[in-house]
């Protein structure tokens, strides 16, 4: 609104800028119920949402190698200054194996608590 000019110490400027934050804030409420029902329509047509997991060839290359140096109990900044990798990107190495170790052992305590259950049943 260029060239719009109004003083707000006048009761007349004082109504013209309540009544415009007034549909300023209605228009931004609009907006976020569109993004909201937006959001809900992608979650129902199964549109996974989020940032999706980036690309990580050096990690992903060198992690049997951290892995192994793990157990031989090297530590994390020697393993980082060994393969030239950061002390964090060794910690997200171990963290990923450790969590999908979890997740593993999830799945065969399902599966034997399942058969058992079938057998007993």
């Amino acid at each position: 609104m260029s060239g719009m000019t109004f003083e707000v110490d006048t009761p007349h400027g004082r109504m013209m800028a309540t009544m415009l934050a007034g549909i300023a804030q209605f228009e931004r409420d609009m907006l976020s119920e569109r993004v909201r029902s937006g959001l809900a329509a992608a979650r129902a047509r199964g549109r996974k949402l989020g940032r999706q997991t980036g690309v990580r060839p050096k990690s992903d290359r060198l992690a049997p190698k951290v892995l192994a140096l793990v157990a031989e109990g090297r530590s994390y900044r020697w393993i980082a200054r060994d393969l030239g990798l950061s002390k964090n990107t060794v910690a997200a190495i171990v963290g990923r194996s450790r969590a999908d170790m979890d997740h593993k052992v999830e799945v065969a305590a399902r599966a034997t608590r399942r058969m058992s259950d079938e057998s007993t049943g």
